[in-house]
């Protein structure tokens, strides 16, 4: 899972990012095998960003070397891990079934690919 570093609100104090695992490109993936993976996926995003709203996650507090990691879902769901426990709770069953969806969709040797991709797009 992403962890990310504290920022502050400054935009000149901000640190990088940390990503272990590149969202994008796994998604990027199943929505090209499987048509209906958007059906699951988006209304969870939509969640993530409306809970992110209401509980002041902004995404574009992480700095990221990367400009096709910026904005990216998975720094708000790291933001609301830190502030809700009400998401903590949700994640906590959610996470596991869409993680299992994924990996039907994805190879192993992928996941790893979006590993070392998110590594070396994010850590500095």
């Amino acid at each position: 899972m992403a962890k990310c570093l504290k920022m502050k609100k400054s935009n000149r104090n901000k640190g990088y990012a940390v990503c272990n695992t590149c969202t994008i490109m796994l998604v990027r993936t199943c929505y090209n095998r499987a048509w209906w993976f958007r059906i699951i996926r988006e209304p969870l995003r939509y969640g993530m960003v409306i809970m992110g709203k209401f509980y002041g996650v902004n995404h574009s507090n992480y700095l990221v070397k990367s400009g096709e990691c910026q904005g990216c879902v998975r720094f708000i769901k790291t933001g609301l891990k830190e502030k809700s426990s009400l998401f903590r709770f949700l994640n906590g069953i959610i996470n596991p079934v869409f993680d299992w969806i994924l990996e039907t969709i994805v190879s192993e040797e992928e996941v790893m690919e979006a590993k070392i991709h998110a590594k070396e797009a994010t850590h500095v």
